[in-house]
């Protein structure tokens, strides 16, 4: 392979990685709207399906430990175990399609995601200078909503012809040929024993941090914000409208193009008005959106273009905050990352917890609860987060 410059050789290295988490994301998030095809396919009810799901959300506690890796053996070698281990999980059910064999996938492939993001991102930050990360998170992180843009109709295509394990083969040879490409293109960066921290030594370094315990506090509320009324937006809609077919494809596509358009705005944005005035904007955006819903949701048009706009603020806050977090710490960064994953994971049980009891006041609760977390959220970017 012929040497290319520096910046072009980080460039082809940036596509590369965001087409892997493009497939990893895709055997994450595919599960959700094929669950009932999946659970008929295998002959089980779908609550059994829905176990496995919440068995991987649990996981979302152990990422320190298992993102914290590319901080003690370096990026490389964690990216290289987590495509590694996605890959593992799909040949399984492509050997073994059964119930048991699609629950230790589901689970499995978790833990590769768990692996492989953190050092992930912990390499952009090595490697892209911060006044141009936004713009290098920005593309990585479009493999999540290029996952349901792209990969959830192909995943659709297969399973109609196929059947429910149609996806799975395709899926663990993309991840295969995609870790030997990363295997050729990322340099080794294993860290010398000396300097290699230990995950202790990476947590306590958090801890000790008023940055890195502030920033984390932003993702648990982003998320929780988010999930306070998504997870109740669409049995909103449902009894709104009465057409839960038509919103409920009309409420994916939003999602995915939302997500697309966020994180485009973070790549054109972020690093000329800056990270943490990005998020105050998002955040500020964000709960306006969320006090709007419930007045503006009263046609479907209108609860679908507060959809749009509830989702674009908030994919364009994450996105902004992430390339935040990785600068604050940058001698635990993976380990930190790692510790993001955590939060952003609490944020969601926390909003899946509040939410339907705020709905049993009525749907504005939602809303004012979402503000009230967005409203925190700029608090603390402006007293605690001084990173900038």
């Amino acid at each position: 392979m012929a040497i290319l410059p520096r910046a072009a050789r980080l460039r082809f290295q940036l596509v590369a990685i965001t087409a892997n988490r493009t497939v990893i994301n895709t055997g994450y998030r595919m599960i959700y709207p094929f669950l009932p095809f999946i659970a008929a396919g295998l002959g089980v009810p779908v609550e059994a399906i829905t176990r496995a799901i919440v068995a991987r959300s649990l996981l979302g506690i152990a990422a320190p430990a298992l993102g914290g890796l590319g901080d003690v053996h370096g990026r490389k070698t964690a990216m290289l175990t987590g495509i590694g281990m996605f890959a593992a999980a799909m040949g399984l059910v492509v050997l073994w399609p059964t119930y048991p064999a699609l629950f230790i996938s589901i689970v499995l492939a978790a833990a590769g995601k768990i692996v492989f993001d953190p050092a992930m991102q912990a390499y952009v930050g090595d490697r892209v200078s911060y006044q141009q990360r936004g713009l290098a998170i920005a593309l990585v992180e479009m493999s999540w909503s290029g996952a349901f843009v792209l990969g959830m109709p192909l995943a659709g295509a297969l399973i109609d012809r196929g059947g429910w394990q149609a996806p799975f083969p395709l899926l663990a040879a993309l991840a295969f040929a995609g870790g030997l490409l990363l295997w050729r293109i990322i340099p080794s960066d294993t860290p010398l024993q000396s300097s290699r921290p230990s995950l202790w030594q990476g947590l306590g370094t958090i801890v000790r941090h008023p940055s890195a315990l502030g920033g984390l506090a932003v993702g648990v509320l982003l998320s929780s914000s988010n999930e306070v009324v998504n997870i109740v937006y669409g049995t909103w809609m449902e009894h709104t409208f009465a057409l839960q077919v038509a919103a409920l494809g009309a409420y994916s596509a939003v999602i995915g193009f939302a997500e697309l358009g966020g994180e485009g705005m973070v790549a054109t944005l972020v690093d000329r008005i800056g990270k943490r005035r990005a998020v105050i904007l998002g955040t500020a955006l964000n709960a306006a959106a969320s006090l709007a819903l419930p007045l503006i949701g009263r046609t479907l048009p209108g609860a679908l273009a507060g959809l749009f706009v509830l989702y674009i603020t908030f994919e364009f806050s994450v996105v902004s905050a992430i390339a935040i977090m990785t600068e604050i710490l940058p001698e635990a960064r993976a380990t930190l990352m790692a510790a993001n994953v955590s939060a952003h994971s609490a944020g969601r049980a926390l909003g899946a917890a509040v939410g339907p009891l705020l709905f049993g006041l009525g749907f504005r609760a939602n809303g004012i609860m979402a503000a009230v977390m967005d409203a925190t959220i700029i608090v603390i970017l402006l007293t605690v987060v001084r990173q900038e």
